[in-house]
C-alpha cells in the first residue's frame, strides 16, 4: 500500500495479524529500502502487527525535492501509523533509521510503545562527515549515479567475515541500493548531515530501548554502541557476533531472536 503525507508517496509493506495488539515499524537504513526486512518481516509476523517503509526518495516511495529533513521521515512515519489506525508502536531502526525514530521520540514520544536502535547512533555529524556527505551528494546529482555511494557504503558494512566467506550478501546489498534514484540517495544524504543529535532527549526516554551491534561493526563500533544504550535509563546492548553493520543481512537469526525477546517483553 501507498500512503501520501503532502508531496511525497510513501510505500508501506504490512504483514502479520492485523488484530495484534503490537505494531512493530522497521526502519531501513542507507542506501537500502524494506527488502532488508524480509527475514523480519516473517520470523515476527506470528508476534506482531508488522510494518515496514521505504523513506521518501528510496525504495518503491517517491523522489521529491529535498534535504529529507529527519523530522519530515519521521513526519512521514506518523502518518503511516495514522493511515493504518495505530496508536502506538515499537520502531526499529537500522543506521539512518534509527535517526528517522530518534526523530520520532522527539516528536511523538506518547506514540512510543518501544524503541530499537540496530547499528546506529545517538550523535550528529561531525564537521568531517557532514562535509563528506555533501560532497557524495554533489557527485551523485552531478554524474547521475549512484555507483560511488553503493560502493563506499556497502564496503564499510560489511564485516570482514562476511567480505572474505559470503559474497552473496555484498551481491544482495547491491541489488537493494541500486534500484535507488540517485537523487533520492543526494537528499537523504543532505538531510543526515544536517541532522541533530538526540543525546539531549535520551535521558527523558524512559520506555525499553534495545542497542543491536555488530561485534565487528566499523561504523558504530562495540565501545560506542555501549554508550549509546548507556544514554537511556532503560537501555540496553545486545552485541552480535561475525557482524558489521547489516545484522538484518549477515546474521538474521541472531537478529531475529533479540528482537523477539524485546518484543516479548
Amino acid at each position: 500500500m501507498q500512503v501520501l503525507n503532502g508531496d511525497a508517496r510513501i510505500e508501506v509493506v504490512v504483514a502479520g495479524d492485523q488484530r495484534a495488539r503490537d505494531a512493530v515499524v522497521l526502519i531501513h537504513g542507507f542506501p537500502l529500502s524494506h527488502e532488508i526486512w524480509e527475514e523480519q518481516m516473517h520470523a515476527l509476523a506470528d508476534r506482531a502487527r508488522m510494518v515496514a517503509i521505504d523513506l521518501r526518495g528510496m525504495g518503491a516511495s517517491s523522489v521529491v525535492d529535498g534535504p529529507y529533513l529527519m523530522e519530515s521521515l519521521a513526519g512521514d512515519v506518523a502518518a503511516v501509523l495514522d493511515a493504518l489506525g495505530v496508536d502506538r508502536a515499537t520502531l526499529v531502526g537500522h543506521s539512518l533509521g534509527g535517526y528517522v525514530a530518534l526523530a520520532f521520540a522527539r516528536m511523538y514520544v506518547e506514540r512510543l510503545d518501544r524503541l530499537a536502535l540496530v547499528a546506529s547512533r545517538i550523535g550528529a555529524d561531525s564537521p568531517e562527515r557532514a562535509a563528506h556527505r555533501f560532497e557524495l551528494a554533489d557527485d551523485a546529482e552531478r554524474t547521475e549515479s549512484s555507483a560511488r555511494i553503493i560502493a563506499e557504503f556497502r564496503n564499510a558494512s560489511l564485516a570482514a567475515t562476511t567480505r572474505a566467506s559470503r559474497p552473496e550478501i555484498a551481491e544482495k546489498f547491491n541489488k537493494i541500493a541500486e534500484k535507488n534514484d540517485p537523487r533520492g540517495l543526494a537528499a537523504m544524504l543532505r538531510g543526515m548531515a544536517l541532522r541533530d543529535g538526540a543525546n539531549d532527549i535520551a535521558g527523558d526516554l524512559t520506555f525499553p530501548v534495545l542497542v543491536i551491534a555488530g561485534a565487528e561493526d566499523s561504523i558504530v563500533s562495540p565501545d560506542e554502541a555501549e554508550r549509546v544504550a548507556a544514554a537511556f535509563p532503560d537501555g540496553r546492548l545486545v552485541l552480535l557476533d561475525r557482524c558489521g553493520h547489516l545484522p538484518m543481512l549477515e546474521v538474521p537469526e541472531q537478529l531475529n531472536a533479540s528482537l523477539l525477546r524485546f518484543i516479548g517483553g
